[in-house]
């Protein structure tokens, strides 16, 4: 048996098989860390590194080592509290074992162990186990993608794909077949030979001629020609891929306050951030509305300061209308994910139910709402929880208070599906 060992050292001279095995031990401490840090980050900083710290108790380890044994009993003076059997309680902290609140004059103790992770490791556990839900395969997503599938065997190709097995079937064949005359000939001479009394008669003579020449005969068919060679064939395909798409709509009407937009932008980031991590063929298409609604990029989305009235209907009017002209249902994959106070015009919460139900959900993979409010809950989650109830498998509804609710409730949303 033989041992890999993978000593290859990472940019600061430290294992990398070691720092991962390191990495899965404190899972839950570092899970719990990258959510914390989620919460407090600034939009800008969302993606750097973290700094984790782990409490010293945790990262003990333990060691064997060799007990007095056998049978002691021990008189000690001075006690006048405790009996044998009885529970001795914990010393309160900060007297005698460090790490307390207050200070001491004696014990000792030891500081949390700090390390850092860097930005990759903390993308890896800030989206782990999610994805998005209900992804199926489409169309073939162009010609960019390809595998190469065994399509049985050739007599032409490359010494790399020769195959030797089928290679010395054919050539075992090919002789069977070319000396399969003179092998029986070449067994009857023998046999008679062998029955011939007289070894030095004429036709003994003549006998141990023929066999000579059947041997020389099958001696000469090669014992591997180039007509046995077999290569293994492999053609390329092309791969069916997921193209999908993600509508994000954001409301920015007058309602929205600064605190309630930056919310709103923080879990938009965050869903922008994880799409583009771990989907190749994802398109994203961001919708900005107040009493209309407008199709921007990225940096009109997350940055301009344009506000309103609020008609939230004119945001899934324009996404029906995308829809219509750019995915088609038949090819993509396609979600969306609104924000909002939950603040609307009047009657308008009635049209968002009936454009959802008769014309986005029918034809979506996924959609998720969040109302961002300390508030009561406005008319537009009522409807929408209709909505939820005809649709529980491709909607999604979740209420906001502060930053501090995004991350839990992301997870929540896009949690991988236990089959």
């Amino acid at each position: 048996m033989s041992y890999i060992i993978d000593r290859r050292l990472n940019s600061k001279k430290k294992s990398t098989v070691n720092r991962q095995r390191f990495l899965r031990r404190y899972r839950e401490h570092i899970r719990k860390a990258v959510s914390d840090a989620v919460d407090k980050r600034s939009i800008t900083d969302i993606e750097r590194g973290e700094k984790i710290s782990i409490p010293s108790k945790d990262i003990n380890e333990p060691i064997f080592h060799h007990g007095k044994g056998g049978h002691n009993t021990r008189v000690l003076p001075g006690n006048d509290q405790f009996s044998a059997g009885d529970h001795i309680p914990r010393p309160p902290s900060g007297q005698g074992g460090g790490g307390g609140s207050e200070a001491s004059d004696s014990g000792e103790g030891e500081d949390e162990f700090v390390f850092q992770i860097s930005q990759e490791e903390f993308l890896n556990f800030v989206f782990e186990d999610l994805e998005l839900p209900n992804l199926l395969k489409r169309q073939l997503a162009g010609l960019e993608e390809f595998e190469y599938r065994r399509a049985g065997f050739s007599n032409e190709g490359n010494p790399g794909q020769i195959n030797v097995v089928r290679s010395l079937r054919s050539a075992n064949a090919r002789r069977i077949a070319l000396t399969g005359k003179s092998r029986r000939a070449l067994r009857e001479a023998e046999q008679e030979l062998e029955d011939t009394s007289d070894k030095d008669s004429n036709d003994a003579i003549a006998l141990q001629e023929k066999i000579r020449t059947l041997k020389a005969r099958i001696h000469r068919v090669p014992w591997l020609d180039d007509y046995d060679l077999k290569y293994n064939l492999h053609v390329k395909k092309p791969l069916p891929t997921s193209k999908a798409v993600m509508f994000c709509l954001m409301d920015v009407s007058g309602s929205m306050d600064q605190a309630t937009k930056d919310v709103a932008k923080r879990f938009f980031l965050l869903l922008f951030l994880f799409l583009n991590r771990n989907y190749k063929h994802i398109d994203v298409v961001f919708i900005r509305h107040h009493t209309s609604a407008k199709e921007v990029d990225e940096q009109e989305f997350f940055y301009s300061r344009e506000t309103g009235g609020t008609i939230v209907s004119s945001a899934l009017k324009l996404m029906h209308e995308i829809v219509q002209a750019r995915y088609s249902p038949s090819e993509w994959n396609i979600y969306a994910a609104q924000a909002s106070d939950g603040d609307n015009w009047n009657d308008d919460s009635a049209v968002c139910q009936k454009i959802l139900t008769e014309q986005i959900l029918p034809v979506t993979q996924y959609f998720s709402y969040i109302e961002i409010t300390n508030r009561d809950r406005q008319a537009l989650w009522h409807a929408y929880r209709e909505i939820e109830a005809a649709f529980p498998d491709s909607f999604a509804m979740k209420h906001l208070v502060d930053a501090g609710d995004i991350y839990p409730v992301f997870r929540e949303l896009f949690r991988k599906k236990i089959a």
